[in-house]
């Protein structure tokens, strides 16, 4: 998927599946936007990837910070294609008997309302010029219940549903809504649900996880028109036809 002369702002961009995400669309050719709280590390990322990206400060639970983020990513390329929403948190892992009220309202804030505040903030960017493409990370959270998870399954299942209503709204203006559930991936976030303990998933061994690099190459596939027939749906990397489809082995 040739990339070139397209802009692509990834929330989340610190680490994981944002960094690899904005190091496969760069070498595809893309502008990238970094979106992220850790200012060192996306600008130590912009550095390593070059003139091509950008590294903006922002946490996307702040709906002026979100819109402030696409304007200077409009500003400093001239438009935007393609946003993936990528930030998520899963800590403080709790049954639901003991959460936290506000560091459980805060998972809500920044991976249900975080994606609200992106998709609200580019569709009229996008629309004005076309179209474009909104990718979002889910998760098999989203249609089953993980125990110690009550904030996370909640926040996915939700976010699941948001993907659904943009390709409702906006699919006729030419935006491309689907989501990605990559199953495990060996990131940090692996790291502290194994550290947890709580759940099966705690127990699976780090090998059973598949490289952050897999879903940045599926989300470069996804915006192909292969992945069209999947708008206003869920792709999940758990489907050996879809694995196939999109180049990973």
């Amino acid at each position: 998927m040739d990339m070139t002369g397209k802009t692509v702002l990834i929330t989340g961009a610190s680490r994981g599946i944002g960094a690899e995400t904005a190091r496969v669309f760069a070498r595809a050719g893309a502008n990238v936007a970094l979106v992220a709280r850790g200012q060192g590390q996306i600008a130590d990322l912009a550095g390593e990837i070059g003139q091509q990206a950008i590294a903006i400060p922002c946490n996307v639970a702040n709906a002026r910070e979100v819109a402030a983020a696409v304007d200077t990513t409009v500003d400093a390329f001239g438009g935007l294609d393609v946003l993936i929403n990528n930030a998520g948190v899963i800590e403080p892992i709790s049954h639901l008997s003991d959460a936290d009220v506000e560091t459980w309202g805060d998972v809500i804030d920044i991976n249900l309302k975080g994606v609200f505040y992106g998709m609200r903030a580019v569709v009229p960017v996008m629309k004005a010029s076309g179209g474009g493409s909104v990718l979002t990370i889910s998760s098999g959270a989203a249609h089953g219940p993980v125990e110690a998870w009550s904030h996370y399954c909640a926040s996915k299942a939700a976010v699941n549903m948001l993907t659904r209503c943009l390709d409702k709204e906006e699919a006729e203006h030419g935006i491309r809504a689907i989501g990605l559930s990559p199953g495990t991936v060996a990131t940090q976030m692996q790291r502290e649900i194994k550290s947890s303990g709580i759940n099966p998933v705690s127990q699976l061994d780090w090998d059973a996880h598949i490289p952050a690099d897999w879903p940045a190459r599926a989300l470069l596939w996804m915006c192909s028109p292969a992945a069209d027939a999947w708008c206003g749906q869920e792709i999940s990397l758990r489907d050996e036809d879809i694995r196939r489809q999109a180049g990973l082995t």
